[in-house]
């Protein structure tokens, strides 16, 4: 096992236990076949039958993505199913920049209340819709917008002054989180220095998207240290595609139905359509997939052909329950604590995964994990 061979990275939970989350596609990219696009499926009625299809299949937690695409915005939409989860997180992204912090800050507040405490935060910093922005500018904005959001979840005032926002003084009495142990954990993702610097200083789950064993761990390694010289430690998370199935045989057959229908001109406008087409992210998943074999595999199990359409996370996980079992203990090994999981379609292999996988992991929410409960307000 992994654990055997390198040491583990040091994370803030080291019980051998994760979070295991799934997706929901607002960016009306979830279909049957890679490059073929179902309207049907961009709809909140279907987004919302996927939350609450996950919810039921015993996912701890659930991603809304947001991006300048056909589909639905994250937080009217989480707004609006809030009310119908019970259990689930959602893990809601924010791009950094959008909205005014000291109104982002009440604006999630307002939907920690309906959720009573069950949100979580992907920071995004990524361009706006429509520019392309200096890097340094986006890592001031994203910082100042963190710092803000700290401010305002956990102290009497939001007292800030920075380059990007000027100077704010606040009370901080309408814009109190249901969680006031802190407020939601913030999640985030980032391949530059910049990115990774941000996370490391102020945020609680670094995710990255699929890569060999070797560079996960490299990656990890990474945002840990930069994290220690800060007094920190985070946990990790892997955003990452599955198609599991009781062999290995029906899952690649699976795989290559999914490709049936593909075609390369499609594929390509559906993926430089996302803002985040041009990222060193998305660079990397193009690396990853030009570097696998004529079949697509990277590695054992790690599929890359999505990322012909698909911009974001690019690769799958494709194997028998037993093998996708045994690589997710591989990950936990390496140190990771969250999973987000999807598949194509959603709905179909959420349910796929739930009976397959799910029963055979240890799970349990990132706040529990971290030793955190959502403490109501008086």
């Amino acid at each position: 096992m992994f654990r055997q061979s390198i040491p583990s990275v040091p994370v803030r939970t080291s019980a051998r236990v994760c979070e295991v989350a799934w997706f929901s596609d607002l960016c009306g990219e979830d279909t049957e076949f890679l490059s073929v696009r179902d309207p049907e499926r961009g709809t909140f009625a279907h987004c919302r039958n996927v939350a609450l299809a996950a919810e039921r299949l015993g996912f701890g937690n659930l991603l809304l993505p947001t991006s300048y695409m056909a589909g639905q915005e994250v937080i009217p939409f989480a707004a609006g199913v809030a009310p119908d989860l019970r259990r689930m997180s959602l893990l809601t992204a924010i791009r950094c920049g959008e909205m005014h912090p000291p109104m982002l800050a009440r604006t999630l507040a307002t939907l920690d209340h309906l959720l009573e405490g069950r949100l979580t935060i992907n920071i995004i910093n990524s361009d706006l819709p429509g520019y392309r922005e200096d890097a340094a500018l986006r890592y001031q904005r994203c910082a100042e917008t963190i710092q803000i959001l700290k401010q305002a979840w956990t102290a009497d005032r939001i007292e800030h002054e920075g380059p990007v926002y000027g100077k704010i003084s606040l009370p901080t009495g309408p814009v109190r989180p249901y969680q006031q142990n802190g407020g939601p954990l913030l999640y985030f993702g980032g391949t530059s220095d910049g990115a990774r610097d941000v996370c490391a200083r102020y945020c609680d789950v670094f995710l990255s998207w699929p890569d060999t064993e070797e560079r996960l761990y490299a990656t990890m390694q990474d945002v840990s240290e930069r994290a220690a010289r800060y007094g920190r430690q985070l946990d990790f998370g892997l955003r990452i595609h599955v198609i599991v199935r009781e062999t290995e045989a029906e899952a690649r057959a699976w795989a290559k139905r999914l490709m049936s229908k593909f075609d390369p001109v499609r594929g390509a406008a559906l993926k430089n359509a996302s803002q985040s087409s041009w990222s060193l992210g998305v660079k990397r998943q193009n690396e990853l997939r030009e570097g696998a074999q004529a079949d697509g595999f990277a590695e054992p199990l790690l599929w890359t052909d999505i990322n012909k359409a698909r911009s974001g996370a690019g690769a799958a996980l494709v194997g028998s329950a037993d093998q996708v079992v045994e690589k997710i203990n591989r990950y936990l090994d390496m140190g990771l604590r969250s999973f987000i999981f999807s598949g194509y379609p959603l709905l179909e292999e959420a349910e796929w995964f739930a009976r397959l996988v799910l029963p055979r992991l240890p799970t349990g929410s990132m706040p529990q994990l971290q030793g955190r409960r959502p403490v109501q307000p008086v």
